[in-house]
């Protein structure tokens, strides 16, 4: 049994992962922005805290004791907010935050869900470059993203990363438990994955990891 920090437990991907952890009968402190909204998230071996991806003040105190943490958070906190609003330092910032937060409480390994938009097309640039495959519109959220991966390639430290690229189409759809994992390469334009299967990828790597230190891409089979 492992101890499992989930910074974003409030949204989609967070909840489909601490859902599959608490199944494997892992603990988990889900890390939120505001406690009051997500009671539901509220369960047996389950604690629910306050916290920002961004804040490396409060990093450390959040996840020491834990074996693992999860990166799967969104700047924008609605459907109100739009790119117009996106802090373009925002995963540069949330990068620092948790490796350094990390490395000072001991936690080992960390886990962060990517964007498919910055793995490479078949010839070789990423596809966010291409504006006939990728809105123009949502390339600052791309490339802050982008910026964000940067980060955790070019710090050298304790803690072992990894980052789940899960393709364009991320659905809500029922848990198969299969998936493939692939490289730099963007999969097939018809690749699809479950938000549930993208949780059972990210808890297979905390509970063994065979990535370390790299970002690859992970699509339903």
């Amino acid at each position: 049994m492992s101890d499992i920090a989930v910074y974003g437990a409030g949204g989609r991907a967070g909840r489909a992962v601490t859902a599959e952890a608490r199944a494997r009968g892992h603990r988990v402190t889900a890390v939120v922005r505001d406690p009051a909204r997500h009671g539901d998230l509220e369960a047996d071996g389950v604690r629910v805290v306050r916290g920002d991806v961004t804040d490396r003040s409060t990093t450390a105190a959040i996840v020491r004791g834990h074996d693992a943490v999860v990166h799967a958070v969104s700047p924008f906190t609605g459907p109100e907010q739009g790119f117009a609003d996106l802090d373009p330092e925002f995963f540069v910032t949330a990068a620092d935050a948790l490796l350094d937060g990390m490395a000072a409480a001991g936690v080992p390994r960390l886990v962060a869900i990517g964007l498919f938009a910055n793995l490479k097309d078949a010839s070789g640039r990423p596809v966010m470059d291409d504006p006939a495959a990728f809105p123009p519109e949502i390339r600052p959220f791309a490339a802050a993203h982008t910026a964000g991966l940067d980060r955790l390639r070019e710090r050298d430290g304790t803690v072992d990363w990894l980052m789940l690229t899960p393709p364009a189409r991320l659905e809500q759809a029922e848990r198969t438990g299969r998936y493939a994992v692939g490289g730099e390469a963007a999969p097939a334009p018809d690749a699809h994955l479950s938000y549930a299967d993208l949780a059972v990828a990210i808890v297979d790597e905390i509970e063994t990891p065979r990535h370390h230190r790299t970002r690859v891409s992970v699509a339903g089979r």
